[in-house]
């Protein structure tokens, strides 16, 4: 904090806002990586309408993190109580599920339907895990064309559950770079009496010469990303380079 503590712990929270910064700038590239691979995986099995669910809460909720389709901008803005649904149930179990015929299914949650006005007839919900725990659904609705829509195969069960693998791992990184942001944000809007002061030593922060290369460097890093593993490699070694350049010796650099 600003002149209350010691200089080991200013550093710390300058380290800590980075990180916070940092995390603000990887959210954008994942979610539209999920995006993408959402669309490519729907594309797949003939489907036009998909979602993505992440568990809300420690009572099994689920909320919609992305969706594609006709309705996806409303999905966005519900919730599924837990236990509710073909999704509650693949969370809940860790089991996939296709669905024929949606409005026959006992298990069927028609709330989002009501709020969306949309017509779910056919369902595929295969689970989203990752170090061993289900932290998620993936959702596809429909059909591409019109009703009555096929059912779902086997081979399309086991097809989507390829796709659930690497979108798992996507949602993974961006809750863990969330919870990062969402530290920040509660930090940032705290009431207590010293929330002012707190607020202007992050200002100074983040207005530094040093805090802005740093992020200059995180975004280089998102655009180095997404251009393929020659260049990821390639910045790899740059990088440590640097790094073993500045430890060899009585360098200086901001690196140190």
């Amino acid at each position: 904090m600003p002149g209350t503590g010691p200089l080991d712990l200013n550093i710390k929270l300058k380290r800590l806002i980075e990180t916070v910064d940092a995390a603000n700038i990887l959210t954008e590239p994942l979610t539209a990586s999920i995006r993408s691979l959402l669309t490519l995986s729907a594309s797949e099995i003939d489907c036009d309408e998909a979602s993505v669910l992440v568990r809300d809460g420690d009572d099994g909720d689920l909320r919609f993190l992305i969706a594609i389709g006709r309705v996806a901008d409303q999905l966005l803005n519900i919730r599924v109580p837990g236990g509710k649904g073909i999704a509650g149930f693949v969370l809940s179990s860790g089991q996939p599920m296709a669905i024929a015929d949606a409005g026959e299914d006992e298990s069927f949650y028609a709330e989002v339907d009501k709020k969306t006005g949309y017509s779910t007839q056919t369902i595929l919900a295969t689970p989203l895990r990752h170090g061993g725990e289900v932290i998620g659904v993936l959702e596809y609705i429909n059909r591409r064309g019109d009703p009555p829509f096929a059912s779902y195969t086997p081979e399309e069960m086991d097809r989507a559950a390829g796709f659930a693998d690497a979108i798992a791992s996507l949602v993974n990184a961006y809750q863990s770079a969330k919870l990062f942001r969402d530290l920040g944000e509660r930090m940032l809007s705290s009431e207590d009496p010293d929330a002012a002061s707190i607020r202007e030593w992050l200002h100074d922060v983040r207005t530094s010469s040093e805090h802005k290369e740093m992020m200059d460097l995180a975004l280089l890093i998102r655009e180095l990303t997404s251009r393929g593993e020659a260049e990821r490699i390639l910045a790899r070694e740059i990088f440590e380079a640097v790094i073993r350049f500045s430890d060899s010796g009585d360098n200086t650099s901001y690196l140190a």
